[in-house]
């Protein structure tokens, strides 16, 4: 995508309120024009006073002085009111076009990041994107407003000073941020991968530090997020040396603009009062103020197309909708699977299978198999490498997305708890659950005892969300959320992690067998590591699957025998 074309699809995550934008630059245009006729009111004051008039020919060029000094300060603060307001409102819109993108798009474009990368993304790259109304489009503006007025108020008193100050700042507002921007560009891209990759960093520490310290990994990995953030200082740094270049050259260019009006004001002394010389001296300090932003306004146009590549590469902007024939209503909720799963070929696996309605079947194997992998492929959620999963005979992605989400409910084993009620983490699977429905559920997951313990029942606030609870009864919860859903066909991944082996054990048996916590008529599928050996259920070995899909065809039919025999398995791995 090209670069106006990055902003303009920035602009459209923002949709700012114009209007509000339009007042923000009025209410900067007069804020700089005060300024500048509180230097033609001084300057004017200042000479004539030196003339020794009577008081009263002073006074109202006095209560003008005042009224503009305290008007510039009321105007410029009702501006950043309204500049900010304005970005924040276009923050909040953006990050709920993102989501609303992630949400309805591909699920691979948010499975593919670091949890840290979509943190920065959403969150740094969002507010980057949100400054450039505030540091770019209005301070351009305004400097474009104020210039064209300065050049135009001199050019009545001398149209060689006015050449010379619309030269100059051209150079203060055109060539000057141009340079600093194009030298600045570089830079800010490494500085943005630095940042990114210090919260990589930090929140691999924060989600995995049991983990890490049992390995002996967290104080190395606690030591790259500070690596990264020393060298995002560095990068952040470099980049902003040609702002401090550029600082520098509106001073030069004011410098040039008044030896330009002292030459023009010499020539037309004898012409004119010197109420008129001071003036034309005076103007050009105030007509230079509003160029001194434009620097750093154009380093944060920069620091904004880059944010905007980032957030497009996240959640590219949806398709336009065309008139498609509408998916066949599913009959029958039969999944069938033949599909090659997995993130790369040199690790996939094949896997053909039939689920009917009310089957139960687990899925085991050790960790890197790819059965998590596997249950997001049999919920849409990653594409296959080959083949296709169908419901009903439907390929999953003709199906509708709210169709799809209510047959077919993946629940992830590091699934999110809110930092809310214990009421809404469980409403998040059906919102219309009365609070003896989410009673019900607690009580046969196990957590019966638990929720008799919390001080406000249902109400009580889970803080810091996950936190607040053991990994035992974080697994419980999300396996209420599971038995709430409506989906009728139930993917849970290592839904008995943490739990004691005994618990476990009779956890599988309840969620394996029919009936169990499920109904009959909903399909269960189960990821997990140990499986008890009298559950009476289907068993999907994916170590064995991978090994046949390895030996070839023929072994593979072999070794599916053979597993059928041993396991009872009634699917082809």
């Amino acid at each position: 995508m090209h670069e106006p074309d990055l902003l303009r699809a920035g602009w459209d995550l923002l949709q700012p309120r114009l209007p509000r934008l339009l007042l923000a630059g009025v209410l900067g245009v007069l804020s700089l024009c005060s300024a500048l006729a509180l230097a033609g009111v001084s300057a004017w004051l200042i000479t004539r006073a030196w003339q020794m008039p009577a008081v009263l020919d002073l006074t109202v060029a006095v209560v003008a002085v005042r009224a503009l000094a305290i008007s510039r300060g009321v105007l410029h603060y009702c501006e950043r009111l309204a500049s900010h307001d304005t970005a924040l409102r276009a923050a909040g819109t953006a990050r709920a076009q993102i989501y609303r993108r992630l949400a309805h798009g591909p699920a691979e474009a948010a499975m593919r990041l670091p949890s840290g990368d979509l943190v920065a993304r959403v969150g740094t790259d969002v507010d980057a994107l949100a400054d450039m109304l505030v540091r770019a489009v209005l301070p351009i503006g305004v400097a474009a407003v104020l210039g064209v007025a300065a050049t135009a108020v001199i050019a009545v008193i001398s149209p060689a000073a006015a050449a010379v100050l619309a030269v100059c700042l051209l150079v203060a507002g055109v060539v000057t941020p141009w340079q600093s921007a194009r030298a600045a560009a570089a830079q800010e891209e490494v500085a943005r991968q630095h940042l990114s990759d210090r919260d990589v960093s930090a929140l691999l520490a924060l989600d995995h530090a049991p983990e890490l310290r049992i390995a002996g990994l967290l104080p190395e990995v606690i030591a790259e997020s500070q690596r990264r953030q020393r060298a995002w200082g560095a990068a952040v740094d470099a980049a902003a040396k040609p702002a401090a270049i550029a600082a520098a050259a509106p001073t030069a260019a004011v410098g040039a603009s008044l030896l330009g009006a002292v030459v023009a004001g010499i020539g037309i002394a004898d012409a004119v009062a010197p109420t008129t010389v001071a003036i034309l001296m005076l103007l050009p300090l105030s007509a230079f103020e509003a160029t001194t932003a434009l620097p750093a306004a154009a380093i944060q146009l920069t620091r904004s197309r880059i944010a905007a590549r980032r957030l497009v590469d996240l959640a590219p902007p949806a398709p336009p909708v065309r008139p498609a024939p509408q998916a066949p209503r599913i009959a029958a909720r039969r999944l069938h699977a033949d599909v090659r799963s997995g993130h790369h070929r040199d690790h996939a696996v094949r896997v053909q299978l039939d689920l009917e309605p009310g089957d139960r079947l687990a899925i085991t194997g050790p960790s890197g198999a790819g059965k998590t992998t596997l249950l997001m492929t049999l919920a849409g959620l990653v594409a296959p490498l080959d083949g296709q999963v169908t419901l009903g005979g439907t390929a999953l992605e003709a199906l509708d997305e709210h169709e799809l989400r209510s047959a077919v409910g993946f629940f992830a084993e590091d699934a999110h708890v809110f930092a809310t009620t214990v009421r809404d983490n469980l409403l998040v699977a059906r919102g219309d659950c009365e609070d003896d429905e989410l009673a019900t559920a607690l009580e046969r997951v196990g957590l019966r005892r638990w929720l008799a313990g919390l001080p406000e029942g249902l109400a009580t606030v889970l803080s810091g969300g996950a936190q607040a609870l053991s990994a035992g009864q974080r697994r419980r919860l999300l396996l209420a959320r599971a038995l709430l859903s409506p989906a009728r066909i139930v993917l849970l991944d290592e839904p008995t992690e943490h739990l004691d082996a005994g618990d476990a054990e009779d956890l599988l048996r309840a969620l394996l067998r029919a009936p169990g916590l499920f109904s009959t008529e909903r399909t269960v599928v189960v990821a997990t590591h140990h499986l008890p050996d009298d559950t009476g259920c289907r068993q999907l070995d994916l170590a064995l699957a991978v090994a046949a899909d390895l030996a070839g065809a023929g072994s593979r039919d072999a070794a599916a025998e053979q597993l059928i025999g041993q396991r009872g398995v009634g699917g082809q791995p």
